[in-house]
Order: C-alpha cells, then sequence, then structure tokens
C-alpha cells in the first residue's frame, strides 16, 4: 500500500511558478499543514564554541546528517518533506507515520555525533496540532525557483515555537526504542574546498530576518526579499556558489570525517574508497561532459535562499552592495517592523546530498567559519534587548 493523502500533502502541494516575493504577497496559495505532522528540529549544543574551535566543517557535517538521514527514510517510503538547513542543525516537517523513524534514525546520529566528534546533537519533534493549539500559524506553499529546483516556503511561527520548545530548559527529549531504525546517511558528501566568492563579488553574507508582528509577516517579508532583488539581483545573480570557484579537497583528514559521520566509524576500505572517488571525481568534473553538468547543477541547486517564518540566506556581493543593504534594513529595524542579524565571511561553505549526479543532488551552504550561526547570535542579542 503507498503513501494515504495525508501523507503525500506536501508532495501533492503545486508548485508556484511566481517569484517568491511575490508569492509572500498571495497567502490563498499557502495551505496548513496538517495537524497530524511533527516539526523535527535538530541543533549542535555549544555550536558557537565548536566553531572557535575550528570544528565548522563537523558541525556543518551533523546538521546536514541530520537532513539526509530523514530524507533517505522519506524517499524510501516515496514521500516528500519539506526541510531547512540552519549551518548548525535542521529543521524538517515530517507526517506522523514517519516521525518515530526519523527521530529513531537522528537518535543513532546523535550517538554517533558524540562518539566522534565530541559534540552534543539535541533532538526533538513536536505535534504540529500543538503549534495549533498554542495559537501559531503554520503554512507552506513550494517556490519552484528554476526548471529543476523548488523550495518550501512557510508562513506564520509555527517553526519558531516549536524551536523554541526543543531547545527549552524543560524540554523532554523522546524516548529511547529498544530497536532503533537504522542510520542511512548514504549520498551525504563534505568533499569541496572552501569556496570564494564569484569574481564580481568581494565578501559572503549571511542573513536571518525576523519579523515582530507575524500578521505583517508577508508584506514585511516581501519587503525584504525585494530589497534583496534589488541590490543583488535574483537568488541565482548573488549565489556565492560559482562553478569557476569549486574545488574539490581531496584529503584524508577531510574524507575519514566525511566516513566517520556516515558510518559513525573510520572503516578503512570505505575512506580508501571515498578518497579514490574524490581523486577520480576532479578530473571527472573538469573534463568529462556529464562532470561540467553536474558543475552546472551544484550552482543551480544550491540552497541560498531559505524562508521559515524568517529569512535566512546566504550572499555574494560587493562591500558597497552590503553597506546598501545595511541602511535600509537599519531603517525597517528603527520601525519596529524586523530584527536581523548579520556576519561576513571570506568564503562559503558546502555539505551535498548527492543520489545521482546528473539530476538529482543538493548543495547546503553556510558561511566560512559559521556564518549563519554567528549571525543568530548577534539577532539573539537583538532581541534579548528588545
Amino acid at each position: 500500500m503507498g503513501p494515504s493523502q495525508d501523507e503525500r500533502f506536501y508532495t501533492n502541494l503545486p508548485p508556484n511558478m511566481v517569484g517568491v516575493a511575490a508569492l509572500m504577497g498571495e497567502p490563498g496559495r499557502f495551505a496548513a499543514v496538517p495537524p497530524d505532522w511533527h516539526v523535527v528540529l535538530t541543533d549542535v549544543k555549544g555550536s558557537t564554541r565548536a566553531l572557535d574551535d575550528g570544528q565548522h566543517h563537523v558541525v556543518n557535517l551533523v546538521a546536514t546528517g541530520s537532513i539526509v538521514a530523514a530524507l533517505n527514510i522519506a524517499r524510501a517510503a516515496d514521500i516528500r518533506v519539506p526541510f531547512f538547513f540552519g549551518g548548525d542543525g535542521a529543521t524538517l516537517i515530517v507526517p506522523g507515520s514517519l516521525v518515530d523513524p526519523v527521530v529513531q534514525a537522528l537518535n543513532r546520529h546523535r550517538d554517533n555525533t558524540r562518539r566522534n566528534f565530541g559534540l552534543d546533537l539535541r533532538v526533538g519533534a513536536v505535534p504540529v496540532a500543538d503549534i495549533h493549539a498554542a495559537g501559531h500559524a503554520l503554512l507552506v506553499a513550494k517556490a519552484k525557483m528554476s526548471e529543476d529546483y523548488t523550495i518550501p516556503v512557510v508562513l506564520g511561527e509555527g517553526l519558531q515555537y516549536a524551536e523554541r520548545i526543543v531547545k527549552g530548559e524543560d524540554f523532554m527529549p523522546p524516548e529511547r526504542q529498544a530497536e532503533e531504525a537504522a542510520l542511512n546517511l548514504d549520498g551525504m558528501q563534505c568533499r569541496w574546498d572552501s569556496i570564494k566568492p564569484p569574481r564580481d563579488a568581494q565578501e559572503v553574507i549571511c542573513l536571518l530576518v525576523t519579523f515582530a508582528d507575524p500578521a505583517r509577516q508577508p508584506e514585511l517579508c516581501r519587503d525584504v526579499l525585494k530589497t534583496l532583488d534589488g541590490i543583488f539581483g535574483p537568488p541565482q545573480a548573488r549565489s556565492p556558489v560559482s562553478i569557476e570557484r569549486l574545488r574539490l579537497k581531496p584529503t584524508i583528514g577531510r574524507v575519514l570525517r566525511e566516513v566517520r559521520a556516515r558510518l559513525g566509524r573510520a572503516d578503512p576500505f570505505d575512506v580508501a574508497v571515498t578518497w579514490l572517488r574524490t581523486v577520480v571525481g576532479y578530473a571527472y568534473l573538469r573534463w568529462v561532459k556529464h562532470g561540467r553538468v553536474y558543475l552546472d547543477g551544484v550552482t543551480r541547486l544550491s540552497d541560498t535562499l531559505m524562508i521559515d517564518g524568517r529569512i535566512s540566506t546566504v550572499i555574494a556581493g560587493t562591500r558597497a552592495q552590503r553597506e546598501s543593504l545595511v541602511a535600509v534594513l537599519d531603517a525597517m529595524e528603527a520601525a519596529g517592523g524586523v530584527r536581523y542579524g548579520m556576519q561576513v565571511c571570506a568564503e562559503s561553505v558546502m555539505s551535498c546530498y548527492v543520489r545521482d549526479r546528473r539530476n538529482d543532488h543538493i548543495h547546503f551552504v553556510d558561511g566560512m567559519g559559521g556564518g549563519y550561526t554567528r549571525a543568530a547570535t548577534m539577532l539573539k542579542a537583538k532581541l534579548a534587548r528588545a
């Protein structure tokens, strides 16, 4: 028996061809997430300290693994689920039929993370029914960014409410199962060198924007997105990922880190095979036709804009463009409509989920040194003073 209609809620949502900013002005295109779905979150505790210790690649890899573990379970069930990468964690919205196996797999991912890297991964799930009962909206739509790339767009404060619960001092993590689901991180990769901005840019900007009034969220989100488009150009034009800057980095240390995260141990055979594939892949990507097609896909399928009730984005631009953006955001902040956090980085970093190099891969982008996490630190300080 295949998935039910309720399980296929997100799978069956039609993609919207309008731009993301225009989509925010049409709330009728959004649908309420069913009450028997769950919000699943992961978060690396003490991530700022880990970044200060030079573990930014590990933190990003652990966050990526959270998404890969859940997507592999959803894929096996022929179900699509929305997900959001946060640099030091991830958020997914999953049907009730998948929440137990997803949480169980993430518990194993948490164990591997602690054992291999000494990091503590928080794992939690909040029923959408509880979010609704607390008076928070959670609506989602699909935005078609290109012919082969669609992103989820969320309205409402539901995901932020779930995040506050899971990160709260009195949150009780899900009980461990005697026989927990297997952890499948097939497709997870982290083999790219840090990426310099495109040649016409000077820096990488990680930006987080929240909205003070839920009723004005669509309007203010649209205004911020239009500002980004006006200053930097559309998402593809302002992406920090460009073909000419992409370089594989087949070091043993990087490969060892990936294998330990994926398998939970440093299997020598798998380390050798992964390293060899990376070395061969360098030539494949540069000189084989399908490799060049994959590189083009990397630039188009990089996850650089997320809207989960707030805006999270990674942008490449010039100092003058950033100063123009800051002037607009400062004015919006002074008017009480938004709060923002920003981190400027020299380069970006990327981790990947690759099922098929031709047409089934996605790439998670952050600023070098933990850009999203450091932008969040700035934002939290502002919110604490508000």
